[in-house]
């Protein structure tokens, strides 16, 4: 779901120590309000809440342990601009080929468009990209050009994305607008020059950060049990059964 916007766009912008008071949020509250906020403003964001947001996110769970994680901290403009670069090749190939004719016909998805072209329009102005990375080399198992099998596959990505999450959890406590992206990083070689990676440090994704113009709320899913299946795929038993707790 699309950034909800307010108007005026600007907002009270919070001190770092409010920001960093406000991760006694409950954690339901944080998970059932997390959404990609795209629309954000160009105010600096205080380095201690960057650096607090991935420390959060390094208490997620890595395959044996490994850690092998990096994070790029993007605040340079040159660096924003080659990346926004890559943004804008990718995005147009996707909103004008992949994405016509939903954008067309769905209005959801139009309002989605319409936020990813604000973000790539405005990314630049974004005053935080942050990129994790993970480390995986020759040395760490990885043959240079061969895929690797499905379980390792599985459990590379798996390194990471959980600590993505635990990252925007923190970004939706503090306040802070963020939104996971890979678009810019539509070519690897490109994103390891921009960012002076080696070639066994892998770019995963960016996260966007700021203050937001609009402001996290519910977001919209399927229901629970229209997406469980007990034992065996089809075996949806709470699909006419399950009693919503409410609230």
């Amino acid at each position: 779901m699309p950034d909800a916007v307010d108007h005026p766009a600007t907002r009270a912008i919070p001190t770092t120590r409010e920001a960093l008071d406000r991760l006694a949020m409950p954690l339901e509250a944080a998970m059932m309000t997390q959404r990609a906020v795209r629309r954000v403003l160009p105010d600096p964001v205080d380095d201690e809440l960057v650096l607090k947001c991935i420390e959060l996110s390094l208490r997620a769970p890595t395959g044996n342990d490994g850690q092998n994680w990096e994070f790029i901290v993007v605040k340079d403009a040159e660096v924003k601009e080659r990346l926004a670069a890559r943004y804008r090749q990718a995005w147009l190939l996707q909103r004008d080929v992949v994405l016509r004719r939903a954008v067309a016909e769905n209005e959801s998805m139009a309002r989605i468009a319409r936020s990813i072209q604000w973000q790539v329009d405005h990314f630049t102005e974004i005053p935080v990209l942050v990129v994790p990375c993970l480390r995986l080399g020759v040395r760490d198992g990885r043959l240079p050009v061969v895929r690797m099998p499905h379980v390792a596959e599985s459990a590379y990505w798996g390194s990471i994305y959980p600590c993505v999450q635990n990252l925007l959890l923190a970004a939706r406590a503090m306040g802070l607008g963020a939104s996971l992206i890979t678009l810019p990083l539509w070519s690897q070689s490109s994103a390891r020059r921009i960012l002076g990676l080696p070639n066994a440090i892998h770019p995963i994704c960016i996260i966007p950060m700021g203050w937001p113009r609009g402001r996290y709320g519910p977001t919209t899913r399927k229901p629970v049990e229209e997406v469980v299946h007990r034992d065996t795929f089809g075996n949806r038993i709470w699909l006419d059964s399950y009693d919503r707790p409410a609230g």
